[in-house]
């Protein structure tokens, strides 16, 4: 969402504020390896941290080789990333580049972005010999609001301040105060914010809620969005363009996480067999996926004909995404 000069800079301060309850100080040398545009904006982190560590520098999200050597330059000791990023680049350390984590001497891993699982975050920590914290940065904003020791998935979110994150039922509009046993999507009350202080905003993520205190990380995703590699992709906005595409019977939007990254396969099937090896249509469908998304999705042509359509489909292999409908849940 754009934002004013005011609340950006008011974005920027409550990140800061997050950052160091999160234990990031001067002493710290920061890397941030995120996008610099769209839903996860490394830019607006990294200013942030610019004026809490010692030195920070944002690198982007892709070429290991080159986070590699900028952690080296900069004598990284905190390396801001997603969780799946970390688990990329400790593989290639181990497997391309011949380098021990430990003699990287990161002390802290940040992960932010992406729904992952106690295993790998306990895995991270073990290998880079770090403490691993994760950072819940809000998917409207992009503010960083809240942190927890990600090691443990006892320990809840902890917003930097009070009244920034509550929690809501899935099928009403209503914020749930407790409900043991229950899942709620977490929402926001951004009264950091000029003009939208007093509403509610529905974030898409949820959360399983077990009876203890505290807002848990979230689990899954719900409603017209799913999220791929960090970016949030925008269903309604997939389906138009896909739709504009002549020939096209129905589609599946296939997700899953086999290694340390998330792969998307759209599964296309064509209604006339014309289609089937046309290199032109193929590429208007990988056009049309670019549009929407920077995410890599790959296109997979299905070999037989589909005399009848058929609704799109989201099969999400990882188990994260419950479906649009948030009634049907």
């Amino acid at each position: 969402m754009p934002l004013s000069p005011a609340d950006l800079a008011a974005t920027v301060e409550l990140s800061r504020e997050t950052f160091a309850a999160a234990g990031i100080t001067a002493e710290d040398r920061v890397v941030v390896a995120l996008n610099s545009d769209g839903d996860l904006a490394g830019g607006l982190l990294t200013e942030a941290l610019t004026g809490l560590a010692g030195a920070t520098a944002s690198v982007g999200p892709r070429g290991r080789m080159r986070l590699l050597a900028a952690l080296e330059a900069v004598g990284a000791t905190t390396l801001v990333i997603t969780p799946t990023g970390a688990a990329d680049l400790l593989a290639r350390l181990h497997m391309e580049f011949l380098v021990d984590p430990l003699d990287l001497g990161l002390r802290t891993l940040v992960l932010v972005g992406e729904i992952t699982d106690q295993r790998t975050c306990r895995h991270l920590a073990a290998e880079f010999g770090a403490r691993v914290i994760g950072v819940y940065v809000d998917p409207v904003f992009g503010a960083a609001l809240a942190w927890r020791d990600a090691t443990d998935e006892r320990n809840p979110l902890v917003p930097v301040r009070d009244g920034l994150l509550a929690l809501a039922e899935l099928s009403e509009d209503a914020v749930l105060a407790a409900a043991p046993g229950k899942s709620a999507e977490l929402v926001l009350t951004p009264g950091w914010h000029s003009t939208l202080g007093g509403a509610t905003i529905r974030t898409g993520e949820v959360v399983d809620l077990d009876g203890s205190s505290g807002i848990p990380a979230p689990t899954h995703t719900v409603g017209d969005h799913v999220l791929i590699r960090g970016r949030w992709l925008s269903l309604p906005r997939l389906r138009a363009v896909l739709s504009k595409i002549d020939g096209i019977a129905r589609w599946t939007l296939e997700i899953r996480r086999d290694g340390t990254l998330d792969i998307a396969t759209l599964k296309v099937a064509f209604a006339r067999p014309s289609l089937l090896k046309n290199p032109m249509w193929h590429g208007r469908v990988r056009q049309a996926l670019a549009a929407v998304t920077p995410v890599t999705i790959q296109v997979e042509v299905l070999p037989e004909v589909s005399e009848t359509s058929a609704p799109p489909v989201i099969d999400d292999r990882r188990g994260h995404h419950l479906g649009s409908d948030r009634h049907g849940r």
